[in-house]
């Protein structure tokens, strides 16, 4: 890991967007954040996605770019609610045009939106205020997209390298690829 590399990862190796990304194509961030009133005028409330990640798991929540069911790019590693929102981890996949295009306009900082594409099952209207809250929404896929509907849902860091996971004598980096042979699944 070089100086440059030093400044803009942490320790664990996840960068900001626009602080140039490896190879993995992870990326983490809030596609939702509850309690904050989008430009159409809807609020999520806490809760709201629970029971379609109860049912559904990340498996069955389609990664999008653009909303667009014909570019699927990758898919989500991880989706939760925590008590800032909806978080999300996927990884971009390299088998797919697009999916590598995405990642390196991440990497540069050109694009870092994430739009949740969901059916409403229960909201609750505030006519006074114009304002459609969501009580519990059917999430269907989640997208990286130039423009979000709520601004401040957005891609929040990029994933280590392999080489920046695991220098030579990083014990965690060790374990952590070991975690991914014997169980199949991305390290957390």
């Amino acid at each position: 890991m070089n100086v440059e590399t030093a400044r803009t990862r942490d320790a664990a190796g996840w960068a900001r967007p626009g602080a140039g990304a490896g190879k993995g194509g992870r990326f983490r961030g809030y596609a939702s954040l509850f309690g904050r009133l989008d430009q159409g005028r809807d609020l999520i409330e806490p809760g709201a996605f629970a029971r379609a990640l109860a049912e559904k798991g990340p498996g069955g929540i389609r990664m999008l770019f653009q909303h667009d069911p014909a570019q699927p790019i990758g898919r989500w590693l991880a989706l939760r609610e925590d008590t800032r929102g909806l978080f999300v981890e996927g990884v971009l996949s390299p088998g797919v045009g697009r999916a590598r295009e995405v990642r390196a306009l991440i990497a540069e900082g050109a694009i870092d939106g994430l739009s949740i594409g969901f059916r409403t099952v229960r909201a609750a209207r505030e006519p006074r205020r114009r304002v459609r809250r969501i009580l519990e929404a059917d999430l269907w896929e989640i997208s990286v997209v130039t423009f979000p509907m709520l601004t401040g849902a957005r891609v929040e860091a990029i994933g280590p390298d392999s080489e920046a996971t695991s220098p030579p004598g990083d014990l965690a980096g060790i374990i952590r690829a070991a975690t991914f042979l014997i169980e199949g699944k991305e390290p957390q």
